[in-house]
């Protein structure tokens, strides 16, 4: 298990961007694979490694973009009293073409619009509730398209799924507590989109990092660009369930949070390395929450080996 802590996300302002070094469809069912959770002592795989193509450019923090919101989320759609966002909004849009910010895109699908990160060459994580779960076994259609702004990517496009990898089918729009434990899924694209793009890693989150300032989060939002641009939010502090397992759990935050944000990663850096640590799963008025720990790191190994 990575036990060392991913540096504090206000030394990211300390690390050099890196230049790059210059260089010499599918709308029907889709065959969804049921992975178990590991049960006992059974060893989990804790970490997948990430990739970052030489032609690319690396940023720690992306340069913003100015944005007017789409919808007012003081009250469009929300109870009295009722907060997803706490204290000032810290999301910031941008558009960047660079490591790792390219590997989040804008997730598709018959039931709407989340967010999902390259977690392999070909492999894409998301929350398992905006996948839909069909009676004979299957999934229906997902679509990725990395690095979405305002239309899918000139170089990027739109990827479809060909296959998709879960622990637990979670229906929304309510998320209960085991679903809570199990909100992701890895979807398999009809081509390595990751060649291009390059992937992130993916870490087993540990109760032991609770409470640290580490985390970045990236998705698209509905009320500030309407799921139309990506945001990001750093200095994030997660905090584990304690009276669950590190293999899967809810790992709650405060990080700002609109529905289309879900399935958009929770990422730390161990030096230049970023991991992804849990994807966003829920929100209500007192806490936000997002879902992982080795299970979920296993799901992408298990993924990534039966479809390299």
């Amino acid at each position: 298990m990575e036990t060392k802590k991913p540096i504090l996300s206000e030394e990211l302002k300390n690390l050099k961007s890196v230049k790059a070094k210059k260089a010499d469809s599918n709308s029907g069912e889709i065959e969804a694979i049921g992975i178990k959770s590991l049960e006992g002592a059974k060893k989990a795989v804790e970490k997948t490694v990430g990739f970052t193509p030489e032609s690319l450019d690396v940023e720690f923090i992306p340069k913003a973009v100015k944005n007017t919101k789409f919808i007012d989320r003081e009250t469009f759609m929300q109870e009295e009293g009722s907060k997803t966002i706490f204290g000032p909004d810290q999301r910031v849009v941008y558009n960047s073409m660079a490591y790792p910010w390219n590997c989040v895109g804008k997730i598709q699908t018959e039931l709407g619009v989340a967010s999902g990160v390259m977690i392999g060459p070909r492999h894409v994580l998301t929350c398992a509730h905006v996948i839909k779960f069909l009676t004979n076994g299957n999934t229906g259609w997902v679509k990725f398209s990395p690095m979405y702004y305002n239309g899918a990517n000139p170089t990027y496009g739109t990827a479809n799924s060909i296959k998709t990898f879960y622990k637990y089918k979670v229906s929304g729009p309510t998320i209960d507590s085991t679903e809570g434990k199990y909100d992701y899924a890895v979807v398999v694209l009809d081509r390595n989109l990751g060649n291009t793009t390059g992937w992130m890693g993916a870490t087993a989150y540990t109760d032991s990092w609770d409470g640290g300032a580490y985390w970045t989060h990236a998705g698209y939002p509905m009320d500030l660009t309407a799921s139309e641009r990506p945001i990001y939010q750093n200095g994030i502090a997660l905090n584990g369930d304690n009276f669950t397992s590190d293999k899967a759990q809810a790992i709650h935050h405060t990080c700002d949070i609109w529905p289309g944000q879900s399935g958009g990663p929770f990422w730390g850096y161990w030096g230049t390395t970023p991991n992804v640590v849990a994807v966003q799963s829920w929100q209500n008025n007192s806490t936000n929450a997002a879902s992982g720990g080795s299970d979920m790191v296993d799901l992408i190994n298990q993924a990534r080996l039966q479809f390299p």
